[in-house]
């Protein structure tokens, strides 16, 4: 039995663990980052957003993580021969100043570095986002222009603790946003419409512990002309009172037990793009992923450790919503990654 969260209620108790931990289908839990009390350098915050179609996509990150801030813009080619480009300044010790919104539903999440910036603002039911940096491409600047609209009515919110003391980690998934806008790159312009191009936030707020491996997966489109997506994920924290399992069907979120990644293997080790498995433990969710490619990045900076690879590709198979409603579900664009992190 997974524990459902109906009402808003404080995130955290005068000890910094959470009050309760479980989901919700709306970002019920209220976050006060007075309230945090697990060390003032293992607070984690961050805003990603990933926007795209079946052509291209990108992705946009605004982090602070205490001790190191990550500010991360991509593109990524789905075409022919495939490519993709990320860039990622860090910051040091930006200890909070970066000033993430304590909620998702309003407020401007904002960065300005040396030949770079980006603003994500959030306003009358829209979510804005803009990006520039000089050098992105073969000396080339990159101008993002994006309006993300028609936010579902429901979404994946996950209250979960670690074994840790005051450690806790509250991350809402908002899948299916519909987008338009443009990319321009190098002199070349690349158009969204919402018809064919969609975008999801990652929205995170937690004290981690120091070494942590991560799943996740998710995908916003279409199945027979009615907005589908899925939040997939796990490896982290006690998730005993709830997953993060998620399908979401024309604005309504239905909830999934576990779901399981069969990354393949070779010589030992994870052969990212060569073809996935995806099964549950309930029948609800069995897919096939076949990778297009991995937006791959190891940063070792001795104390801070980072080594992610995050693959995009095409799912097919079949998702199965609470009424017993199956759903064939081809060639349906998104990503799965694994992320192991000391940090």
């Amino acid at each position: 039995m997974q524990y459902e969260i109906t009402e808003a209620i404080p995130l955290l108790d005068e000890k910094g663990n959470l009050t309760k931990a479980g989901y919700a289908k709306k970002l019920l839990p209220v976050y006060d980052r007075t309230k945090v009390k697990g060390g003032k350098t293992r607070l984690k915050e961050w805003d990603y957003y990933y926007v795209g179609n079946d052509q291209f996509g990108v992705a946009l990150t605004i982090a602070d993580n205490s001790y190191m801030g990550l500010d991360s813009i991509s593109f990524l080619w789905f075409g022919d021969e495939p490519w993709e480009i990320t860039k990622g300044p860090i910051r040091l010790f930006p200890m909070g100043k970066t000033n993430l919104p304590s909620t998702s539903k309003e407020g401007v999440t904002s960065i300005f570095g040396k030949g770079y910036e980006m603003v994500f603002r959030v306003e009358e039911g829209k979510r804005i986002l803009t990006a520039h940096m000089d050098d992105f491409k073969d000396g080339q600047p990159i101008d993002i222009h994006i309006t993300l609209t028609d936010e579902p009515e429901e979404s994946m919110v996950i209250c979960t603790p670690f074994e840790k003391e005051a450690h806790f980690y509250y991350n809402q998934k908002i899948n299916c946003m519909r987008a338009k806008g443009s990319v321009k790159l190098a002199g070349k312009l690349y158009t969204m419409e919402p018809e064919t191009s969609f975008g999801v936030l990652d929205w995170g707020r937690g004290v981690w512990t120091y070494h942590n491996t991560w799943y996740w997966g998710s995908a916003s489109g279409l199945v027979d002309g009615v907005d589908f997506g899925f939040n997939i994920g796990y490896g982290f924290g006690d998730t005993s009172a709830a997953s993060e399992n998620m399908l979401f069907y024309n604005g309504k979120a239905h909830k999934l037990s576990q779901v399981t990644f069969q990354i393949p293997m070779k010589n030992g080790k994870e052969d990212y793009l060569k073809p996935w498995k995806f099964t549950s433990d309930d029948g609800r969710f069995e897919m096939d992923f076949e990778p297009i490619i991995n937006r791959q990045s190891n940063t070792d900076l001795k104390l801070l450790k980072s080594l992610q690879n995050q693959v995009f590709g095409r799912f097919n198979g079949k998702a199965v919503l609470d009424d017993g409603t199956v759903l064939n579900i081809e060639n349906l664009i998104g990503f799965a990654e694994k992320v192991e992190n000391a940090w």
